[in-house]
C-alpha cells in the first residue's frame, strides 16, 4: 500500500512532525492539518485513504470533527483513527459511534502504528 494519501490531523505541531515522518518513511504521502477549519479546506481538494485525528483540540474535537468529515458522501470510504492521549471509559465507543474505524492510545508505538496503517488500508481495498 505505497504512495497512500494520508491526513494527519492534531493541533500539537510535534505529534504532526513526528507522525509525518513515520509516515514518509514508510512510503506513504501524509498531509497535515492543525484544526477543524483547516481540515474541511484541504478534504475539498485533497481525497485521503485514511485520516489519522486527535482526540483533543481546542476549535472541535475529534468526535464532532470526524461526524463532519463523514457527513460528506465523498468521506464515506475514508478510513478513520482516533489517535489520543484521552483514554477515559467511553471514549472510543464515542469515537466509533462518530464514525471512527479504530482508536489508537498515545503514546504511540510506531511499528503498531505501521502495521494497523497497513492493515486497514489492505481490508478496505478488499
Amino acid at each position: 500500500m505505497l504512495n497512500e494519501p494520508v491526513l494527519i490531523i492534531d493541533d500539537n505541531p510535534l505529534n504532526l512532525k513526528l507522525m509525518k515522518r513515520l509516515l514518509e518513511a514508510e512510503q506513504y504521502q501524509p498531509l497535515t492539518a492543525k484544526n477543524a477549519e483547516e481540515t474541511m479546506l484541504l478534504l475539498e481538494r485533497f481525497h485521503p485513504r485514511l485520516i489519522l485525528i486527535d482526540f483533543q483540540m481546542p476549535d472541535l474535537d475529534g468526535v464532532e470533527l470526524t461526524k463532519k468529515i463523514r457527513s460528506n458522501p465523498k468521506n464515506q470510504d475514508v478510513i478513520i483513527v482516533m489517535v489520543t492521549s484521552y483514554d477515559q471509559k467511553g471514549e472510543e465507543a464515542k469515537a466509533r459511534a462518530a464514525g471512527c474505524d479504530d482508536y489508537i492510545v498515545k503514546p504511540i508505538d510506531t511499528q503498531a502504528l505501521s502495521g494497523l496503517i497497513a492493515q486497514l488500508l489492505r481490508r478496505k481495498s478488499s
